[in-house]
């Protein structure tokens, strides 16, 4: 048997076929996590740092006696700069990877245009490492090597770990952190422009809104979904308790 089923799939034209259901009649769950967990944990992390920012404005304002107009101040501000950043910094990871993506990606295209023979061979070589027939692995790497397109894909897929045609795109990155983190801090802060004066209906939500998005940390994990519910709730409250403190002492500081 092939060891790579990627390259199987390549030699027989089913490329692209999902390898988490097979003949024998078992599926495997997505370990990558797939979008759901790029935007579970943009969310969580919009809503964990805004409900600690607008958690530790409030206990200032609460030694101040200042108005919740400051809060509501601080929690536009929290989202805005917090999914900016978020973007920005999606933007330039996802790019730079990219780039680098295509740099490996050309100099394997050359190789392959170059010494297309020594780069057969060393294909070959690699299915004879994982344990295949010395003739069947030459005869797979001499069929995968007669497109040249079809050959890079296989070569990026084992030596790179990348498929050449699924790269990730920063835009599409950036946008999606942007909206996740905007959507997770806008959570805590809408009490407030409901026109609540006290921090426990943003509590109330926030508690909602961390056990809702550490449950669907489930879908990636084999946690169950009360459990990592559980756990993002206290490790959410806890954040937002401590910055209360510190807000609720600088307050009192400057008061």
């Amino acid at each position: 048997m092939i060891a790579d089923p990627g390259a199987m799939d390549e030699a027989d034209g089913t490329a692209g076929a999902d390898h988490r259901s097979t003949d024998v009649g078992h599926t495997h769950a997505n370990v990558t996590g797939g979008w759901l967990r790029p935007a579970v944990f943009g969310a969580m992390d919009g809503l964990v740092s805004n409900f600690a920012l607008i958690a530790g404005v409030a206990g200032g304002v609460a030694s101040t006696g200042g108005g919740s107009e400051t809060v509501v101040l601080a929690g536009l501000a929290g989202l805005a700069a917090g999914a900016f950043s978020m973007a920005a910094g999606e933007y330039v990871s996802v790019a730079s990877q990219s780039e680098l993506a295509q740099a490996e990606l050309a100099r394997e295209r050359a190789a392959l245009t170059g010494t297309p023979a020594a780069e057969q061979e060393e294909l070959a070589q690699r299915y004879m490492t994982r344990g295949v027939d010395t003739e069947l692995a030459r005869e797979v790497a001499r069929q995968l090597s007669r497109d040249p397109e079809r050959a890079l894909v296989v070569h990026a897929r084992d030596e790179l770990g990348i498929d050449p045609n699924d790269l990730p795109s920063p835009l599409l990155a950036a946008l999606a952190s942007f909206l996740a983190f905007a959507i997770g801090a806008f959570w805590p802060l809408l009490p407030f422009l409901l026109g609540a004066t006290s921090l426990m209906p943003a509590l109330i939500v926030s508690i909602l809104g961390l056990f809702a998005a550490g449950a669907l940390v489930s879908r990636v994990t084999a946690r169950s979904w009360w459990w990592t519910g559980t756990r993002q709730l206290l490790l959410g409250g806890t954040a937002a308790a401590l910055t209360y403190g510190f807000g609720a002492l600088v307050g009192a500081g400057l008061s």
